[in-house]
């Protein structure tokens, strides 16, 4: 197509590259909205789970831990679950940013801004 215009070939094939990077990253946050993780506290007496964009789904609390005595450990424990899923869900979307650049030819700790 662009042979013989020296540099502009290349050029050519990495405005390409670029376009199909950036659609695969719009697919991936899309998809990112969908995959979610749990983190838990309190030895799983209290579950959060969030996507991996770190939006709070779901809290899951045993029943057990309900008393007005115990109200600031509760609520200590909720925290630290939520925390926790956000923690997961930071780490796993680095992994997945990370499996998109890899598989692109970069290197695979690249920071990319999401």
């Amino acid at each position: 197509m662009l042979k013989g215009l020296g540099g502009l070939g290349d050029m050519a094939k990495m405005m390409k590259a670029a376009q199909e990077m950036q659609q695969k990253m719009a697919q991936l946050q899309e998809e990112m909205h969908q995959m979610t993780v749990t983190g838990e506290s309190g030895a799983g007496l209290v579950k959060a789970t969030c996507t991996v964009k770190g939006e709070l789904k779901s809290l899951d609390i045993d029943p057990s831990i309900f008393s007005a005595d115990d109200k600031e450990v509760v609520e200590d424990l909720i925290l630290a679950a939520i925390k926790d899923a956000q923690g997961r869900a930071s780490e796993k979307a680095k992994e997945e940013m990370g499996k998109l650049t890899e598989g692109m030819g970069l290197p695979k700790d690249m920071n990319l801004p999401f």
